[in-house]
């Protein structure tokens, strides 16, 4: 038996900050890191040694010790994948029909940096996928000596757990055990999530990438589950309620985002913006304290609790930005999700300087979901893609 899969029974959910991410796609970010050789050496021992330690789904589910409630997780994982590729239209290729099993709940350990008085994130630039808005780590010490490297030079910064990434298909990536700890509805979006990735990316716009994936994650969740189990089954209605509250989440996080680039982008010497910005941390905090009870699925951020910079913030705003223009291309393809998704890449490709205006021009006389947060359908800022001014190879 996979010794990760012994405690399987003990498992509850996720907790805290660990079930922040709809799981980050450090993609090859971590794999292809410029002209750190250090870097790149450690990083590629840590996936070769993930890669290598792979076993079968199959095989493992063959073992008659294996607890009731791992062999439902990894069966789930299965359909996941069969539903992804037949109904969602995914690359599934040979993702996830492999299990490794790994010894901590955070696989990776991500760095986020900004300047304190904006909210354009600090870029690292990897080859073949251009600039990122984070830099991973297998090791949280070399992430933490990064982030105090950061912060020496003035910027603010963040360092979370990443419970699951993506190589964008240049492997069939293994399931990691740790993800056998969520429950059933979170791990087919985590899935889903990564296997999105595994079938596009647009290189360099990482804020595109990982929204549309969340939206993709939650919906396809909410899809699998109806398609298997029922609408009114109790694992569809938490789908719904999870992708529900992302979606309230993300109308939150667009408030707080222009509250912050109204004073950012002020005429305001540079110390009172710095003197006014720890009062508007304190109102998104509280704000959210007030919104937090009314939505499913979300104890899992923290928003309310934590310490705030702006890169505590750009970090859920990469994951949840203008989720309401995917949503109004589901309904323009009358909630047919693969006709969506479709779309979402078909858009993506049109206008790759700048894909959510091309979904935006696209979904513009799309009137707002009933029950859901509606939000200005006014044009989004040219070049939502984070800028180059801050960056680097390393």
């Amino acid at each position: 038996m996979l010794p990760a899969f012994q405690a399987a029974d003990r498992w509850g959910s996720l907790s805290g900050l660990l079930r922040l991410l709809p799981a980050l796609s450090l993609t090859l970010a971590t794999l292809l890191a410029g002209c750190d050789l250090c870097y790149f050496a450690h990083a590629a021992y840590e996936e070769g040694h993930l890669l290598w330690n792979r076993k079968p789904i199959v095989q493992v589910l063959q073992k008659p010790d294996l607890s009731a409630a791992v062999r439902q997780r990894l069966e789930t994982v299965l359909s996941v994948r069969k539903f992804a590729a037949e109904n969602l239209g995914l690359r599934v290729g040979g993702a996830y029909k492999t299990v490794t099993a790994v010894d901590q709940n955070a696989v990776v350990w991500v760095v986020m940096a900004a300047p304190r008085d904006s909210l354009e994130p600090y870029l690292w630039w990897f080859p073949i996928v251009g600039y990122m808005p984070y830099k991973g780590y297998f090791n949280k010490a070399r992430a933490e000596a990064e982030a105090r490297a950061m912060e020496g030079k003035g910027y603010d910064t963040f360092v979370r757990p990443a419970i699951a990434f993506s190589s964008l298909g240049f492997f069939n990536d293994p399931l990691l055990s740790n993800l056998l700890e969520l429950n059933r509805v979170e791990l087919a979006g985590v899935v889903i999530h990564e296997l999105f990735h595994r079938t596009f990316f647009l290189k360099s716009d990482v804020m595109f990438d990982e929204s549309s994936a969340t939206w993709i994650g939650n919906r396809g969740a909410v899809d699998f589950f109806t398609h298997t189990e029922g609408a009114n089954s109790q694992d569809a209605v938490a789908a719904r309620e999870i992708y529900e509250s992302d979606m309230k989440f993300g109308a939150f996080l667009l408030q707080q985002e222009a509250r912050l680039r109204r004073l950012y982008q002020s005429r305001l010497p540079r110390d009172e913006k710095l003197r006014r910005r720890i009062e508007v941390f304190g109102q998104i905090k509280g704000e959210y304290a007030r919104l937090k009870p009314l939505l499913s699925g979300l104890e899992r951020f923290d928003l309310d609790q934590q310490p705030l910079n702006n890169a505590v913030l750009l970090n859920y705003m990469i994951y949840f930005h203008d989720l309401n223009y995917f949503a109004a291309l589901q309904r323009m393809h009358h909630d047919d999700t693969r006709a969506t998704i479709q779309s979402i890449i078909e858009l993506a490709r049109s206008e790759p300087a700048d894909p959510f205006h091309a979904i935006w021009k696209a979904t513009l006389n799309e009137p707002p979901a009933a029950g859901l947060t509606a939000i200005p359908s006014t044009e989004p800022a040219g070049g939502r893609k984070f800028t180059a001014a801050t960056t680097s190879s390393r």
